[in-house]
């Protein structure tokens, strides 16, 4: 016997919420800088964190610090400010943007763009 009375779920019901992440090149500026501080000594951890609205890259001096650093990405910031910022340990925006490479600037001052 087959019930006639529900129809296929609804796509809003079967959607499954997305998940802000960053891309392959956004990795790639973000590591390319982690690990010249790195290199330097400056920086010894960081962690990653996928949310709904935002994707985060926490900077750690140590494992059991708060975070030097946290670089977000907010994509529906995109049409207003920029979806990129850079926060200090303090919760102080230090630069917010549209260009990733811009924005990360704050944390590498004596590298130039090349664009």
């Amino acid at each position: 016997m087959v019930h006639a009375g529900d129809g296929p779920a609804s796509p809003a019901q079967a959607k499954i919420p997305a998940i802000v992440a960053f891309d392959r090149k956004e990795l790639q500026l973000i590591l390319s800088v982690y690990g010249r501080k790195v290199g330097q000594g400056e920086w010894r951890d960081y962690a990653m964190d996928f949310l709904r609205e935002r994707a985060v890259f926490s900077v750690y001096a140590r494992v059991s610090e708060r975070p030097l650093y946290i670089i977000e990405k907010t994509p529906r910031l995109r049409n207003r400010q920029g979806q990129y910022a850079v926060t200090n340990q303090q919760g102080r925006i230090l630069k917010r943007g549209h260009d990733l490479a811009l924005v990360l600037r704050v944390l590498d001052p004596q590298l130039a763009v090349v664009g």
